[in-house]
């Protein structure tokens, strides 16, 4: 039996992807496979991948005819595994050796539905450790415990789906799934979903992910207007955590991460194109007023003064209904 599947998206990160299957190579187990996703690449990322097809032990390529983004490239890689584990690693950042064994023996220590961990993320050549923001260590919880509180990092604000590892009754029960079609924030209605639904997880201070921030080709580096499903994935945490039977708790920290979102789009907003920047503004303002209004009142009242001061702004600007459609 396949004991670990990691799936591995991959779009035009020719420069990048050798790195990564050496990583994957000084991970290889016989019972460890690794899928990876060609997520309909342009450039020499296909050769690259069909040679790892032959040479890396246990991988298994999925080819897509068209690009999908990196959420529908997931749930690719989720319906091909035959793990009694699964995780991410994305096709730009890598591995320090033998990692995902000492990851796999750490859950089965602990028997949790989910374990989440620490990484160090490279930006040229520095190195900085980021840590999940919980501060039990090892031992095992309830996640939905772990939400809250609203003011503070919590661990549903550390969505990075690869800093981890996951067991298969949670893809069985449909909570490893991502919302297909999201070009950014995938990670944050995934990780919610995960705070709310799974009964237990642990975290832990094991490093062994190395995340490359900063790369050209990134879209946290592109202000295009895929970077506006960050929108349709908080709408997506807002009403599921809506119908959550503990909804009066949970809505402000969910309501006050998306209004975080919102002004700090808008904060840097020089970097989008200019029609993006219009749409940004009128979406976001018609996102305010869907909130709940007792939550979002609640939020703004607790937030610093410049922040409330932009988002009332914001929530007082006329939405052109043209320009707030998806």
């Amino acid at each position: 039996m396949v004991k670990l599947s990691v799936i591995v998206p991959f779009y035009n990160v020719q420069q990048y992807a050798p790195d990564t299957l050496k990583s994957l190579r000084a991970n290889a187990r016989d019972d460890f496979e690794f899928i990876l996703v060609d997520d309909c690449s342009t450039d020499g990322t296909p050769d690259i991948l069909a040679r790892a097809e032959r040479d890396l032990p246990g991988a298994v390529l999925v080819a897509h005819e068209r690009n999908g983004g990196l959420a529908t490239a997931r749930n690719s890689g989720i319906d091909r595994a035959r793990g009694e584990y699964l995780t991410f690693l994305d096709g730009d950042d890598w591995l320090a050796p033998g990692y995902y064994a000492r990851l796999v023996a750490q859950i089965e220590a602990l028997g949790c539905d989910f374990l989440r961990v620490d990484h160090v993320q490279c930006t040229a050549r520095a190195r900085s450790v980021h840590r999940v923001p919980h501060g039990r260590r090892n031992t095992v919880l309830r996640p939905r415990d772990a939400i809250l509180p609203a003011h503070r990092s919590t661990s549903v604000d550390y969505a990075y789906a690869w800093a981890g590892v996951y067991h298969r009754r949670l893809a069985d029960r449909g909570l490893l799934h991502f919302t297909d079609g999201l070009r950014t924030a995938e990670d944050r209605p995934w990780i919610w979903k995960l705070h709310r639904e799974a009964e237990s997880f642990a975290v832990s201070g094991l490093l062994g992910v190395f995340y490359r921030r900063g790369v050209a080709s990134s879209l946290t580096q592109i202000g295009d207007v895929r970077q506006l499903d960050f929108i349709r994935a908080f709408d997506q945490v807002v009403k599921e955590t809506a119908e959550d039977p503990e909804a009066a708790r949970l809505l402000p920290k969910a309501v006050r991460t998306y209004c975080a979102i919102i002004s700090h789009h808008l904060g840097s907003i020089e970097r989008f194109e200019p029609a993006v920047a219009r749409k940004l503004k009128s979406m976001s303002a018609a996102a305010l007023r869907r909130m709940p209004q007792g939550a979002l009142d609640e939020v703004l009242d607790s937030m610093d003064a410049e922040r409330a001061s932009r988002l009332r702004r914001l929530r007082r600007r006329p939405a052109a209904a043209a320009e707030v459609a998806a």
